[in-house]
């Protein structure tokens, strides 16, 4: 850094509060529950999801685990 700050003692003038609007780590927790499988998968299909999660900078696996999620959401609500 070129310029650097310079603290002084001066009053820092009215100062307010303000109430926390975070959410906490309990509402931060994922809300389903993963439950791990094995599945084979075609090496097509692995290396598109490779191929798209990256250009996402996401993980494949998490890209197949929202897709599937979207699918059961759709089937639910037919």
């Amino acid at each position: 850094m070129k310029n650097q700050i310079k603290y002084t003692n001066e009053p820092i003038g009215a100062v307010r509060f303000v109430t926390d609007f975070l959410p906490s780590p309990a509402e931060l927790a994922l809300k389903n529950q993963n439950v791990k499988v094995t599945i084979s998968l075609s090496s097509e299909s692995v290396e598109y999801f490779k191929s798209e999660a990256e250009k996402h900078d996401m993980q494949y696996q998490r890209m197949i685990r929202q897709l599937l999620d979207e699918y059961v959401i759709h089937q639910k609500g037919r």
